[in-house]
C-alpha cells in the first residue's frame, strides 16, 4: 500500500488556510498595546502576561525586543520603563519624585533603625531566623518589627530550621525587589543606599 504524500498545490493550500487562521503581527499596534497596558498597570506585567495581549504567539525574545523599543521611546522622557523581579513597569523617574511630592504633601512611612538592620540581615543572610537576627545584631528583635516588614510584604516566611523548637525561616520578597526597583537579589545595594531607596525621610532612632 503506497503512502500518501501532499502535492506542492496541497502544501500551498494548508499554507493559505493557515495564514488566513493566523493573523499578521501589527508591530506599531503591539508596542501601543503593551503601552497602554503597561501605563495603567497598579502592578509590573510579567511576560507571559503581556503574551495574552497579542493575537499572534510570540516568543520572549520578540516581547522583549518590543519593550526595549518602548524603552528607547521613553529614554528622554520624565518617566521610564523599567525590569524588575516581577515584570515590567513604568515609573516616575528619580530626580521627578521631589516635584511629584508636591502633590502629596503627606510624609512617607519611616522606620526605625531596627527595621531596617532586620531587613538589611534577612535580605543578605536569607534564610535567616529571628535567633540568627538577633546574635547578629547583638540585641532582642522585637516581634513588632518582624510584624512591620511583613506588613509592607518585604519578608516572608518560607519553612521552619531543623532545629529544637522549628524556629521559623525568614526571606525577602519580591515585593521588596520590585520597591527597590531591582531584578534579583544579585542587585542588592549597601544597606545606606537601601535605607535611601526605600525611605526618603530621616530614620527614627530605635
Amino acid at each position: 500500500m503506497s503512502e500518501q504524500v501532499d502535492s506542492p498545490s496541497n502544501e500551498n493550500q494548508l499554507a493559505a488556510v493557515a495564514s488566513e487562521e493566523m493573523p499578521p503581527l501589527d508591530v506599531a499596534q503591539l508596542k501601543k498595546i503593551y503601552e497602554a497596558a503597561l501605563m495603567t498597570s497598579a502592578e509590573p506585567l510579567s511576560i507571559s502576561e503581556l503574551k495574552k495581549l497579542s493575537d499572534v504567539p510570540l516568543e520572549t525574545r520578540q516581547i522583549e525586543e518590543l519593550l526595549q523599543q518602548l524603552v528607547e521611546k521613553y529614554a528622554d522622557s520624565g518617566i521610564e520603563l523599567n525590569r524588575v523581579a516581577s515584570g515590567w513597569r513604568f515609573r516616575a523617574r528619580p530626580e521627578m519624585q521631589a516635584y511629584l511630592g508636591r502633590l502629596d504633601p503627606q510624609k512617607p512611612a519611616r522606620y526605625s533603625r531596627a527595621v531596617m538592620e532586620t531587613l538589611a540581615i534577612i535580605a543578605y543572610r536569607q534564610p535567616v531566623t529571628r535567633g540568627d537576627i538577633e546574635d547578629i545584631r547583638g540585641v532582642m528583635v522585637s516581634t513588632q518589627v518582624l510584624k512591620t516588614l511583613e506588613s509592607r510584604d518585604w519578608i516572608e516566611t518560607i519553612g521552619t530550621r531543623d532545629a529544637p523548637g522549628k524556629p521559623a525561616l525568614y526571606a525577602t520578597t519580591q515585593q521588596l525587589l520590585d520597591d527597590l526597583n531591582l531584578r534579583s537579589l544579585s542587585e542588592l545595594p549597601a544597606l545606606a543606599e537601601m535605607e535611601n531607596l526605600l525611605e526618603p525621610s530621616q530614620q527614627e532612632a530605635s
